[in-house]
């Protein structure tokens, strides 16, 4: 059993940047597909960034040019680079693994929730006007 613990959330104004990460327990992870998704008060659950076994990325819209995903597998940590924030981003973001082996999603189902099976607790970002 995996376990993902993300940090990294907090408040700040519009415009400003923070740096999310999540910690996997075990460091078979290093070889899964790993994403990041966010769930905004009154919304549905949203893919951002994925990364898989290979380094490829996959970005949703409303993430690209601002988020970055990236990953560091002597940490077994995986990140999300927040840049340009804007009030609308303001959710709980989680973290997710789809299992602890090696992983090649396609990239039209990178950001599909579904297609992963371990979860973190989440950890909430407040961006202000």
């Amino acid at each position: 059993q995996v376990q993902l613990v993300e940090s990294g959330g907090g408040s700040v104004q519009s415009g400003g940047s923070l740096r999310l990460s999540c910690v996997a327990s075990r460091d078979t992870y290093s070889r899964a597909c790993m994403a990041w998704f966010r769930r905004a008060p009154g919304k549905e659950r949203e893919g951002l960034a994925a990364i898989v076994s290979d380094g490829s990325t996959t970005y949703a819209d409303i993430a690209k040019g601002r988020f970055t995903i990236s990953r560091d597998l002597t940490k077994n940590t995986l990140y999300l680079q927040m840049d340009s924030l804007k009030p609308e981003d303001t959710a709980v973001y989680y973290c997710a693994a789809e299992g602890f082996g090696y992983c090649n999603l396609l990239p039209l189902t990178r950001l599909n929730f579904w297609n992963y099976n371990y979860w973190g607790q989440g950890t909430q970002v407040t961006v202000s006007s």
